[in-house]
């Protein structure tokens, strides 16, 4: 899988489908359409995009204390101090629709992933 690009939520809302249109390689407003839904991502929306783009992943989901503990490439659920929160973890770095793409989790208690197969592309 190549390095993904970059995409800010949209709306504080957004987190899941910005993650979703970075993972994809398609737009925000892509994963809105396809998910009917423009506020916050369900973990079942969140699997059903996985599936409806054939992107392969591990079902299991698993916690994680530091990002030592992640695997090359991983969605990330993250109870952040405003909100349960979706992020995207690729090859050290983080792309976090709301915080940017930084070098370390944003602030938060409890970090849960599901790791994403490497050759999705």
């Amino acid at each position: 899988m190549k390095k993904p690009e970059y995409i800010k939520e949209p709306t504080p809302l957004q987190c899941g489908q910005a993650v979703l249109a970075m993972l994809t390689g398609v737009s925000v407003e892509e994963i809105i359409s396809l998910l009917e839904n423009e506020r916050e991502t369900t973990l079942k929306e969140m699997l059903y995009t996985l599936d409806f783009y054939d992107i392969k992943y591990v079902k299991e989901r698993k916690e994680v204390k530091n990002k030592e503990g992640l695997p090359k490439i991983a969605v990330l659920s993250l109870e952040t101090p405003r909100c349960w929160h979706w992020s995207l973890y690729f090859n050290g770095v983080f792309f976090d629709p709301e915080h940017g793409v930084m070098n370390d989790f944003p602030e938060c208690k409890r970090k849960y992933y599901w790791e994403i197969k490497e050759n999705i592309c």
